[in-house]
């Protein structure tokens, strides 16, 4: 038994403790069974601890053999793609520029980590694929907002922008049905980059949900057909991201470690450009290094916010308003 392993393993660290203590307790007893007076009754006892140590060795390997279903479960079930969007708010031309900047961010970061991208609609979301791409981008919506001094602002005041990003998984198997008749669906001309098909045609398609409003556009496909195909499924993926928000909510003061119900409404994260520091406002932990940051060196912030998920425990508690 690898016993080192074991007992760093919370699961399976107090039977391995147990199973390290009866061993000693054997060789012990091999060493008094060595003495004629001594050998019956410490025969007695070394069958006896042979029993326990099959027992825990039983116990151990039924908890891994549980966690080992639990991971290929959760392999399963966890979607290894998703629709990244970012979409401008409040703050202007300085909030459009960064919207820009969060998307070429989270390209960056999807490059470092070797996931596959694909623009949906230029400069506002893309498809990103990989194993682990929901489990680490997950938290990232919300409102993130910027505070700098724009190259445009001639008297040397602060601005505040903000963006709304989006993570919307996609599912192999989805259950959630939409309404032909709830959709109306609008062509365009696509623009922006493509080569002249894609400026001159009307590829580009934007997909309207009726009944709450919701809409997609897709413009990165040279065809109609695709692009629809694109939009409504990204559509479905928010109708149901829509719906857990919802569930969410219902639930929430009974999440452990939450870190938020995942609502785009929700600010999470600031960037400070003066102080060269970002924050998240959910766990109240800041890092510096801003110019690594929207490089796409967002291993750190991921990692925090999945700690605090998993253990509900924070790190720095530096925090700005």
């Amino acid at each position: 038994m690898d016993l080192e392993a074991y007992k760093k393993n919370h699961k399976t660290a107090y039977l391995a403790e147990i199973y390290e203590k009866l061993e000693k307790e054997e060789r012990d007893l091999l060493v008094m069974a060595n003495d004629p007076s001594m050998k019956e009754m410490a025969e007695v006892d070394l069958a006896n601890i042979i029993e326990q140590k099959k027992s825990l060795e039983t116990q151990i390997q039924a908890i891994l053999d549980h966690k080992k279903e639990e991971d290929e479960k959760a392999d399963k079930e966890i979607p290894n793609e998703l629709i990244l969007e970012v979409r401008a708010a409040a703050g202007g031309d300085e909030a459009t520029i960064f919207a820009r900047e969060l998307l070429e961010m989270y390209e960056r970061y999807a490059v470092i980590k070797g996931w596959g991208t694909r623009v949906i609609e230029e400069g506002a979301s893309m498809e990103i694929k990989g194993k682990g791409v929901y489990e680490a981008l997950r938290y990232e919506t919300g409102v993130h907002r910027i505070q700098r001094i724009p190259t445009t602002e001639k008297m040397g005041r602060v601005h505040t922008s903000t963006a709304s990003v989006a993570i919307l998984p996609i599912r192999k198997k989805s259950t959630f049905e939409i309404n032909p008749a709830d959709l109306e669906i609008e062509f365009s001309r696509a623009g922006g980059k493509g080569g002249q098909n894609v400026n001159k045609v009307e590829t580009a398609v934007r997909v309207i949900h009726k009944p709450t409003g919701l809409w997609v556009r897709a413009t990165a496909e040279r065809s109609q057909s695709k692009n629809r195909e694109t939009a409504t499924s990204i559509l479905r993926a928010k109708l149901e991201v829509l719906e857990e928000e919802r569930e969410a909510k219902k639930f929430s003061a009974d999440r452990k470690g939450q870190i938020g119900t995942g609502d785009r409404s929700e600010k999470i994260r600031t960037y400070n450009i003066l102080q060269d520091r970002v924050t998240d406002h959910r766990i109240k932990q800041s890092w510096h290094n801003i110019e690594n940051i929207f490089a796409g060196k967002l291993d750190p912030i991921i990692e925090a916010l999945q700690k605090y998920t998993e253990t509900g425990v924070a790190g720095n508690v530096e925090s700005e308003d």
